[in-house]
Parts: C-alpha cells; structure tokens; sequence
C-alpha cells in the first residue's frame, strides 16, 4: 500500500515529498483537453488535410538540394570555359523555375553582402531591389556559422522591404551562400485563412479551458518554462550555468533542476580548470564534440616566442618568489595574446610560445596579430618595472637608502622581454598516449622563433620577426617599415636569414624613418663588402643598432668569401 502511495503521490526527500510532475498535469488536463481535443481537431483536420500537403510540397520544392547541385555542375563547366556571366544565368534560369509566389526569393551571396544571383519568379511582384544584400544581422550569423564550421541553416531575413524565411547553404566552389526563401506573410497567408475560419467554431469551444487552463498551468508549470528556457540558452551559448529556482515549488521539475545546478556547477569548476591546461581551440572542440583525439595536421600558423632575459639572475636572488613575478607578467601579458586571438602552445619557465592562427576569423592576418600581441607583451613588462620603479622610491622616501640585498631584489624583479616571431606551414595537433597526451606545435618556424628571440640582446631591439613575416604583414599594413637588422645564420642553420624590426611608422618622432633609411643603405653597402662607405653612413645615421656593425668591421676590411651573411656562435 505505501509503494503504491509513493509512486502515485511521489517519494520524500529529506523529509519533503516530490509530486510527480504527471499527477499535476493529468489530473488538471484530463477533463478540458478530451472536450475540447475531440471536437476542435476533428474540424481542424478536415479543413487543413489539403492544404498541409500543399503546403509540405513547396517545402520540398525550396529545399536547396538542386540549386546546389545544379551550382557545383556549373562551377565545373566554368571551370572548363571561364564564363561566369553564362554560369550566373545559368543557375539563376535553373532556381527560377523552381520559384512559385509571387515573391518566391532565390539569392546567391558573396560572404561581404554583395550578390552573385538573384533570381525572380515569372511575373514576380518583388519591386525596388537592392543592390547588396542589406540585412546586416542574417549575414552576419552566417559569416559566423561557417567560421564555426556550420555551412547551411535555417534563417529569417528582410529583402527588399519585405520578411523572408528561408534556408541557405554554402557552396566553397563558388565561395557563395545559396538561399532559398518565401516571404513569410505570403507562405502563411493560407494558414491564416484557414485559421480565421475556424477561430469563429474553435473560440466558444475553447474560451473556457483556455482561461481556466492559463490560469492554473501557469503555476503549476511555471519552472519548466524557467529552466527550459534557461538550458537552450546555454546550449546556444556553449556555457555550463546554475538553474535560476527562487520561489520554486517542491516538485519534481524543481528537483531535476536542483540535481542539474549540482551537475553544472561540478562540471563548471572541472572545465574552468580545463581551460586553464589547454589551448583554448581544444577546450572548444572537447565541449562541442566530447572528446579529445590523438590527431594533428599540418597548418600555416604564425609563432610568437617571447622569452625573460637574465632570467638566471632573477631566480638566484628571488628564489621561490620567482614565481609571484612571473604569474604578474603572465596575468597580462597572455591576456594580451588572448585578445589578438592568439593561442597559448606552452610556458616553459621564463618563455611563452604562442600560436596565431588556430582561432579567430579566417581572413585575419595572424602575422599582423603575432606583432601586435609581442608588442603588447613588451608593454607589459614596461608597465610591471614602471610599477617597480616607484615602489622603489617609494621605500626610499621612506626608509631614505636601500640596502645591497635590497638593491640586488630590485634589479631582480625588472623583468624585460624579447620577442621573436616567424610562421609558415608547422605542424599542430595532439600527441602522446590515450592515457596522457599534450596539445603541441611542431616545426622549423617554432625553431626559428625561439632563435629570432635570442637575437633580441645582440641587436638591442624588442620584436625581430623573419622575412617570411615582413612580407605577409606588407601585404595589408602600409603603416608598418620593418628595419632590416641583419643577415644571419642562428646556430643549429646552414642558411642565413634576413632578420627584420617591426616598426609603424605613425609612432616615428620626425626625421627618425630617414635616418633608418641611410642605415638600410649602409647595410647594403656592409653586405656587399664596402665596409668603409658603410662605416660612414652608418655613423650619420646614428642608430644604436649601428654598433654591432660598427664592431665587426675593426678588424679592418670583410673577411675572405664574405657572402654579408653573419653566422651565429650562440642561440
């Protein structure tokens, strides 16, 4: 008798008993639903059967399954002949044959708004068509789809005044997003008269269980609308968060909702944790496909290597507080990285290797981003011996001197850094077992990174990037002069490299890209033997990089096969 109290009436939990869900809903719709159900859906099924099989036919015939196809045969046709206008009318004749409203709606779309077809049904009333597509939202959305990997779906648009809804697909060959679309007060114009006819029979039978049944539903069903609104929002937005039950009953949609919270807020803290040990494009995949593969390929990515310098120094005199000095200028300095869509590969210490390239938007120039973050890490531990710099004399205002050991802490806490950068086609993924595996990045360039930072301390300059770099930055940035410091051979390379200094020239005091310039020109001249015409320019241009020539060319004239190319002793 009790077994059957507690499945009809629900169990206690701590005292409290949980009221199945079913009993409330069953025991209020019963009645109201079998009156009104019998008699409404009857009438309803008669006067629709018709038209929802005239309605489910123009669905299959919007689907863009044969636009796209029909698109793909093209391309390869153009492909053969290069006539794109004959290829637009082509599968623009073919979509508008499939076109029956009045304002039926085919569209092809570059990914920056503009049009690659429009196609039109005969005797169509669509009038004043713009020139681009205008609806800044609905491509907006599907830009951001494809970047996620999403290439068709179901949107709703305004075209030409009027609202659309509609689907679309993205086509790579032709790089355009095919659309297929009814104008939404022309698709369910039907609907609504079908509706208005029987709203004057279905109103006096449902008036009643419509107002009684609102009024009661609405307590009783209150959290299921709270709580389900409240996980599609997460699920749209990728986030795990606590189930809002202020004021919530004791039933079973409240305990589901508080055995959800519990869930939620462990699996949070497990992937806050998570997101902190790994790249930040695998956090992604493992919360969108759950789980992590041992997989990798070859991608073109730019590298970001930024290193401590004196960092020997620094843990002789810190000792174990060299970790509170390096989380100080990691707290910024990878915030920095993160916010150029850069990516964390590793921390080793006193060097961070980042990688550019793996997240963000397809076009962005990753290499113009790399030289940002280095600048801005740069800046950051500027700002952190700046933060230094006036506790210094902030003690000594008030203690009046500092003592040896105090001074030896001071110098130990300035922390400097060099950045070097390259890129080019490197590999990335995930290595190691099923048991233990790490997410790296693998090749020459990430070499070449590390070596370009160490050339920081002999050139006294901040960022060196490779040419690789300076010519995919060139490309976009006008604004930007890359000083070329040298031609190097690193230890460990058979070949010399052009090394480069990223400058932007909005950021020139007058008259300093000149002086750079008769440099350039002195080094020329260094390269290609003419050492003493190179001492003279280099000393009127008067830049500190000047010194490292300046001191190779004592011994008098170049040395014998001098090629301009310097090699490297050290890393």
């Amino acid at each position: 008798m009790s077994s059957v109290l507690e499945k009809v009436l629900g169990k206690k939990v701590a005292g409290t008993r949980v009221t199945p869900l079913v009993l409330k809903i069953v025991s209020v719709f019963t009645i109201f639903l079998f009156a009104s159900n019998i008699s409404t859906n009857y009438i309803n099924l008669t006067l629709n059967q018709a038209e929802q099989i005239r309605l489910l036919n123009r669905l299959l015939i919007a689907d863009l399954s044969d636009i796209h196809i029909f698109a793909s045969n093209q391309y390869d046709i153009f492909q053969f002949n290069r006539d794109l206008g004959s290829a637009q009318q082509n599968i623009q004749a073919s979509a508008t044959r499939q076109l029956e409203g009045a304002y039926s709606l085919a569209l092809g779309i570059y990914p920056n708004g503009q049009f690659f077809m429009t196609a039109l049904p005969e005797g169509g009333r669509l009038t004043d068509l713009p020139s681009s597509f205008t609806d800044e939202n609905a491509l907006t959305e599907m830009n951001q789809n494809l970047a996620q990997g999403i290439t068709d779906g179901l949107f709703r648009f305004s075209y030409a005044g009027r609202n659309y809804i509609g689907v679309y697909k993205y086509q790579p060959s032709w790089e355009v997003f095919f659309v297929r679309a009814e104008d939404q007060q022309e698709f369910y114009s039907d609907s609504v008269r079908i509706f208005q006819q029987i709203l004057g029979i279905i109103l006096g039978i449902t008036i009643l269980t419509v107002v009684v049944g609102i009024i009661i539903l609405r307590r009783i069903l209150k959290f299921v609308g709270i709580i389900t609104a409240q996980i599609m929002s997460m699920q749209e937005m990728q986030v795990m968060e606590l189930v809002d039950l202020k004021d919530a009953p004791s039933d079973e949609v409240s305990y589901l909702g508080i055995a959800f919270n519990s869930l939620a807020s462990t699996i949070q803290n497990l992937l806050t944790i998570f997101k902190k040990f790994v790249a930040r494009d695998v956090a992604q995949r493992a919360y969108q496909e759950g789980e992590i593969r041992l997989e990798g390929r070859t991608r073109e990515l730019a590298i970001l290597f930024s290193d401590i310098k004196g960092f020997t120094y620094m843990t002789e005199v810190l000792g174990p507080d060299i970790i509170k000095l390096l989380n100080l200028h990691y707290q910024e300095a990878i915030h920095k990285i993160h916010d150029n869509n850069g990516d964390i590969g590793s921390i080793i210490g006193d060097a961070v290797l980042a990688v550019f390239g793996v997240i963000g938007r397809e076009h962005e120039n990753k290499y113009y981003q790399a030289i940002k973050s280095g600048y801005e890490v740069v800046a950051v531990a500027a700002d952190l011996r700046q933060k230094m710099h006036q506790k210094r004399e902030r003690l000594i205002a008030e203690k009046g001197t500092l003592s040896d050991v105090e001074e030896r802490v001071f110098q130990a806490v300035l922390v400097d850094v060099g950045v070097g950068i390259d890129g080019g086609e490197v590999f990335y993924g995930n290595i190691g077992s099923t048991e233990r595996m790490v997410n790296t990045v693998i090749g020459d360039n990430v070499n070449s990174a590390s070596r370009l930072e160490g050339l920081t301390r002999i050139y006294k300059v901040p960022v060196i990037c490779s040419e690789f770099v300076k010519d995919e930055v060139e490309k976009e940035f006008a604004h930007y002069f890359f000083f070329e410091l040298d031609q190097v051979q690193v230890k460990g390379k058979t070949v010399g490299k052009r090394i480069f200094w990223p400058l932007d020239k909005r950021r020139m005091e007058e008259g300093y890209l000149e002086r750079c310039q008769t440099h350039q020109t002195a080094l020329e001249l260094y390269y290609s033997g003419k050492w003493d015409q190179a001492r003279e320019l280099f000393d009127e241009a008067g830049l500190p990089q000047a010194q490292v020539f300046l001191d190779r060319m004592r011994t008098g004239g170049p040395p014998e096969r001098w090629n301009g190319i310097w090699t490297m002793t050290e890393k």
